[in-house]
């Protein structure tokens, strides 16, 4: 086979297509990101010598995607849950984050002690809903359907139909800092782990994943585009740490 007719192997990642940096941005042609995710995504399947396509879906449908065979694997936020592992079979971690709380800037709360009657918001069956649930006195939130889920809750909390929403810190912090209608109450240090959800028994993907993941960080391309896109959050992995964290 020559070079002019070699096909070059594609892999499709589902993920939702909104606003959400230094994760992603929305895209312009339905293809094209910037952010976190599609640079270390590009970076991990460059190393495989294969082509990324993303798969724009709705939040709820990106795991359905992945065992339907829409997609090939889920690359979008999807913390490690039990019940996600057993929907989808993850990778290594590839970003690990803690997890904050945001109010209206003139709502006074600081700790989980204060949020008794509140309604908290978090996206459905994610880490961030379990850690709500833990607040006391809450009536909480669930979103997930809309395609532009952390859009919605900005939204729903910036027009009082929430009080505040629970989402990772690496969007959460630039919120609070740059839009004046918001405020950070806290952060909890969750250590939340960040995955790539494969199908079921796809373990020549996901190993060659693991192995493309293990080889970034090792060489410290990976660190360099979280150093780009999140200067103000210390690299959490090293290649000595993933031993351990595959798949549950």
């Amino acid at each position: 086979m020559t070079d002019s007719t070699r096909t070059t192997r594609t892999i499709r990642l589902a993920c939702i297509d909104s606003e959400a940096l230094p994760l992603f941005s929305k895209s312009t042609d339905g293809r094209t990101r910037g952010g976190y995710e599609p640079e270390a995504a590009q970076l991990v399947f460059d190393r495989l010598g294969a082509a990324v396509e993303w798969v724009m879906v709705p939040w709820d449908d990106m795991i359905p995607s992945v065992r339907s065979g829409a997609a090939d694997a889920v690359w979008c936020g999807q913390g490690m849950t039990e019940e996600r592992a057993a929907l989808v079979d993850f990778t290594h971690p590839y970003a690990v984050f803690n997890e904050t709380l945001i109010v209206r800037a003139d709502d006074p709360a600081r700790s989980a002690d204060a949020l008794a009657g509140y309604k908290i918001g978090a996206i459905a069956n994610s880490t961030n809903m379990k850690l709500a649930e833990t607040f006391p006195g809450v009536e909480l939130v669930s979103f997930g359907a809309s395609d532009d889920v952390f859009g919605d809750m900005i939204e729903a909390t910036r027009s009082g139909a929430i009080d505040g929403f629970v989402d990772d810190d690496v969007v959460m912090i630039p919120l609070g800092q740059e839009d004046p209608d918001f405020v950070e109450a806290f952060t909890v240090l969750t250590g939340n782990r960040w995955g790539i959800g494969v199908a079921p028994g796809n373990d020549a993907l996901r190993s060659e994943i693991n192995a493309a993941l293990e080889a970034v960080i090792a060489d410290g391309s990976l660190e360099a585009v979280w150093t780009k896109w999140m200067p103000l959050l210390p690299f959490p992995l090293s290649a000595a740490a993933l031993e351990g964290n595959g798949a549950a």
